[in-house]
């Protein structure tokens, strides 16, 4: 870690900085066959268009609550990442109708009707395609995002000590989700190049952690694994095999 890396968004920072080429997210659907890998410089590229998109046509400003209604996934990944560079709480399951926006996939739409502000909708699909019919009341992500600009800089400094993500039940700040990452990185015996394969959900903490902070923490990379249940022992271990894994969490 660079002694700069007080919030997330600080850690992608240094990535970029260390290695911009190297893979960050490697992800799998099993119930569809897709793989999709970024490498530090595409997802912060995607972080950066989400977190434009997020200030300037969703006026989202630093302490604003965004209720996160996402799987396991690397927009989700995406997402999270961008709230931080932003300043926005990205609330991990939360109350729509206590947020001030809100950011759902396909199968929580009527839940997230309840937003009175903005509402985003991801489709989920390969390739991150658009919905075949945009849902009424929501923008659709794969439409708005492309067109954002590449680089980002937010309005307001985003400080360590400001709150950054609601988990488990807990509001964390920047400062102590970086904190808790290297944790549970030095835990993990992650380290530079760790591949760590996890078929954790993101709704909670310890999904987070192991599908996204903890090998950002660590210098190393996540392969992110949804349904991972559809796939029998031989095709998981063929996978750690071809992906270089080095630590499991499922």
């Amino acid at each position: 870690m660079n002694t700069t890396d007080r919030t997330p968004a600080d850690l992608l920072r240094s990535a970029l900085a260390a290695d911009p080429a190297r893979p960050l997210v490697t992800f799998y659907d099993d119930a569809t066959g897709e793989r999709v890998e970024l490498s530090v410089a595409t997802f912060a590229n995607w972080v950066a268009k989400t977190a434009n998109y997020l200030q300037g046509d969703l006026a989202a400003e630093p302490g604003d609550r965004l209720a996160l209604l996402l799987p396991a996934h690397w927009q989700t990944a995406v997402w999270l990442l961008a709230c931080s560079s932003v300043g926005v709480v990205a609330d991990v399951g939360g109350d729509p109708a206590a947020a001030d926006l809100v950011v759902s996939g396909p199968d929580t739409l009527e839940e997230a009707r309840a937003c009175t502000g903005e509402r985003v909708a991801l489709a989920l699909r390969p390739l991150g395609g658009r919905f075949p019919h945009p849902p009424e009341g929501f923008a659709d992500y794969a439409v708005e995002v492309p067109s954002q600009g590449d680089r980002f800089a937010p309005y307001a400094p985003v400080a360590p000590q400001d709150p950054a993500l609601a988990v488990d039940g807990r509001e964390l700040t920047g400062a102590e989700v970086v904190t808790a990452a290297l944790a549970d990185a030095a835990e993990r015996g992650l380290a530079d190049g760790s591949r760590l394969l996890s078929g954790l959900p993101y709704d909670g903490w310890a999904g987070l952690s192991a599908g996204l902070l903890a090998p950002l923490a660590a210098g190393g990379s996540v392969v992110l694994c949804r349904n991972l249940d559809r796939l029998d022992a031989d095709g998981l271990a063929k996978r750690e095999e071809s992906e270089r894994v080095t630590h499991r969490a499922v």
